[in-house]
């Protein structure tokens, strides 16, 4: 499904698991309880019955799997498996996981394919579903609190993460107090304001580096006085380099 940026999918939910990554492009996926980036090297699954909007944050080709499941279970796998999968989480997409979901079939009648179409999708499903169980998660979601004040200003940070640079200036536009503001954070995400703006602009950051940014403009599109400071906030978020991390990531 090809998506210009700027467009948005409103709230919506299915009675199955997705499994959503764009061939090209990036995607954030937004739930009640956080939000979500999906640039090509990542993919993000929404459990079933999850309330989930779609916006397009450069110009995609979005693929989404439906994953159907017995009853009570969000993948066909073991039970002992199954809780890892009750949340939404972004995914390392290897690069068998991303030819496979790209040769399954896209037409919205599977029943009109010759037999041999059926067991070949069968074989893809099968081989789909076991690079799922390797594939490794990254710690990129960004939690999202319930409070409509706190919510507001998260969603004011995800929108232009480099506007301000200290919780003060934030709070000014919130019209809460710094100190009211450093409160909700603790108590409704269970960190603290830098801690959480830290992962908004290292996911920001990712997308940007899918566009194939240099890593100087990175550092400047998020306001960092030089690019070794942007690196050693890369550092301490996910103990590698930047030319690392988004090299093997994106």
């Amino acid at each position: 499904m090809r998506l210009s940026v700027d467009t948005e999918v409103m709230p919506h939910r299915h009675p199955w698991g997705q499994l959503a990554f764009s061939k090209v492009g990036v995607v954030r996926l937004t739930t009640t309880q956080g939000t979500y980036l999906a640039p090509p090297s990542r993919a993000v699954w929404i459990p079933p019955g999850v309330e989930h909007a779609v916006t397009v944050l450069e110009d995609a080709d979005l693929r989404t799997l439906y994953v159907h499941a017995p009853r009570g279970r969000m993948l066909p796998l073991p039970a002992a498996e199954q809780a890892g999968w009750r949340d939404c989480r972004v995914l390392e997409v290897s690069d068998l996981l991303r030819a496979l979901v790209l040769e399954m079939n896209t037409q919205p009648d599977g029943d009109a394919l010759e037999p041999a179409q059926r067991q070949r999708e069968k074989l893809l499903s099968a081989l789909v579903l076991d690079e799922l169980r390797r594939a490794r998660p990254i710690p990129m979601g960004v939690d999202l609190p319930a409070d409509k004040r706190l919510r507001a200003l998260c969603q004011a940070v995800l929108d232009d993460p480099a506007r301000h640079a200290t919780l003060a200036e934030w709070a000014r536009d919130s019209g809460a107090s710094p100190r009211t503001v450093a409160r909700l954070f603790r108590q409704e995400l269970g960190t603290s304001f830098g801690q959480w703006r830290q992962r908004v602009l290292l996911a920001k950051a990712l997308a940007l580096a899918a566009g194939r940014q240099p890593m100087n403009r990175i550092a400047e599109e998020l306001d960092y006085a030089s690019a070794s400071a942007f690196s050693a906030m890369v550092r301490r978020s996910v103990g590698q380099a930047p030319s690392r991390f988004f090299v093997s990531n994106t």
